[in-house]
């Protein structure tokens, strides 16, 4: 299979190629970046710390669409909706991690899932994963005594905030709970704000040093506290889970897929 990488001159762009270039069964197909990025021109081996590979940072996004099976976007939101585009065209997989996306850039992904398997997820992460599975469950079993909040930390270049971790955690216990998050989500609180309502799910939002993410679902009840924590040390878990559903996408048919189809949690 092989898998190109959009906006591989950043941090997480470089170590996807890297994750790209390591692993078995795939090759990259190349990378893009936008027009004026320092790393137009270089060597995406180099730039991934991987070695010298022969093939160098375009900003011919539609070429590299056109010859990869897959494309791996971790890029900005208006962005991913743009590439959405070029993957229904160019019929290329696309495996989308980008995260603060709106209504209609959602819209866009969904609109290339009819022509190409797209996999959409704010974490890709195993571990993550699974403790979204977690909190539609103890959401569930504890009920609505338990008040529940979401704690996330992130480093200080985090553009959005909550993270879609930490959104994707609310919208899976307001699921348990079955009830839609938008009706029960408390995103912050400032000020003389009284007595929390029952049935609230509240967001906690830090930003700090070089912290690569931290989550944390807190069910807090009379006399105990369950919590539930998700720790990544390294981007690395992001990018081997990015690589892994590009490949899961080889023969899948047209559809929008989350990383629990992946891994087959749900």
């Amino acid at each position: 299979m092989n898998i190109g990488i959009v906006g591989c001159g950043g941090r997480m762009g470089r170590m996807l190629a890297k994750a790209v270039l390591e692993a078995e069964g795939v090759a990259l197909a190349g990378g893009t970046e936008r027009a004026g990025h320092d790393a137009i021109g270089a060597d995406i081996g180099v730039l991934a710390d991987a070695g010298p590979c022969g093939l160098t940072v375009s900003v011919d996004t539609a070429a590299l669409f056109e010859r990869a099976d897959a494309i791996i976007d971790f890029t900005v939101p208006e962005a991913t909706a743009i590439h959405a585009g070029f993957a229904a065209k160019y019929g290329a997989a696309l495996v989308a991690g980008t995260t603060g996306l709106d209504g209609g850039q959602h819209g866009a992904l969904e609109a290339a899932a009819a022509f190409v398997p797209v996999v959409q997820a704010p974490n890709m992460s195993v571990g993550v994963n699974l403790l979204l599975g977690l909190a539609t469950q103890v959401a569930a079993i504890l009920g609505a005594d338990y008040d529940i909040e979401i704690v996330e930390m992130h480093h200080r270049h985090k553009v959005d905030a909550p993270s879609g971790t930490a959104l994707a955690l609310g919208h899976a216990a307001a699921t348990g709970r079955g009830v839609p998050l938008d009706s029960v989500s408390k995103r912050a609180r400032d000020g003389h704000v009284g007595g929390r309502p029952a049935g609230e799910i509240g967001f906690a939002t830090l930003r700090g040093g070089d912290v690569v993410g931290e989550h944390t679902v807190i069910f807090a009840g009379d006399g105990e506290r369950v919590e539930i924590t998700h720790k990544a040390s390294s981007r690395t878990v992001f990018a081997q889970g990015a690589v892994r559903a590009a490949q899961w996408t080889a023969d899948r048919p047209p559809g929008l897929y989350s990383m629990r189809d992946v891994l087959g949690l749900g």
